[in-house]
């Protein structure tokens, strides 16, 4: 199996493990995709690059929260809410924010859109009403998701030696694996999407 936008590499875990041969390498690379997914979903967001192209309602007039951004190459909104994206912005019509991709002291990509010279965004009832084009996700992966990728894909590697949730037996009875990982938590915690009411 190969691992498709996994946040670490078959050798870093490898290494990590203190692993030479090759007889659990299908393992291995599954765990570390499970463990790249689980992290995108905990942190609502995805680490890896992917270009296309995807549709927004705005917030306001003025702003639209997206998808992570790297790069943007079309920005187009609907003039009648209709699904005919029939207006094209130019860069000056727009600014990327957050402002020099600095976001609580963390290199961040793009998560908003503000309105700045000639348009604005067409709010109908929550329509979709702003399309935009590029390559979503992060220009490199943090070092904590790639820390937090380590800890738990080992860790998904060697439940498979405890299914029923036991790690083992000690002078006090069974030891149950844990359900949260706090250093895990704490390294994805600055990276986990805002909820906006």
């Amino acid at each position: 199996m190969a691992i498709t936008n996994g946040y670490i590499t078959l050798s870093l875990l490898k290494s990590s493990l203190s692993i030479t041969d090759e007889i659990d390498d299908d393992f291995l690379e599954l765990a570390i995709e499970s463990a790249s997914r689980q992290i995108d979903q905990s942190c609502e967001r995805q680490f890896f690059q992917a270009s296309a192209t995807r549709v927004f309602a705005p917030r306001d007039s003025y702003v639209t929260e997206i998808d992570d951004l790297v790069s943007l190459t079309t920005l187009k909104t609907s003039s009648d809410a209709d699904g005919v994206f029939d207006t094209s912005w130019q860069p000056k019509d727009y600014q990327l924010e957050p402002l020099n991709n600095i976001a609580g002291g963390i290199e961040s990509p793009t998560t908003r859109i503000r309105a700045t010279d000639e348009y604005l965004f067409v709010t109908d009832g929550g329509e979709a009403t702003v399309q935009v084009t590029g390559t979503f996700g992060w220009s490199s992966i943090p070092v904590q998701i790639q820390q937090a990728t380590l800890i738990l894909s080992s860790r998904l590697f060697e439940r498979r030696n405890s299914p029923l949730g036991v790690a083992g037996f000690g002078d006090l009875g069974a030891i149950r694996v844990s359900r949260i990982d706090a250093d895990i938590e704490n390294l994805i915690m600055p990276f986990k999407k805002i909820r906006m009411a």
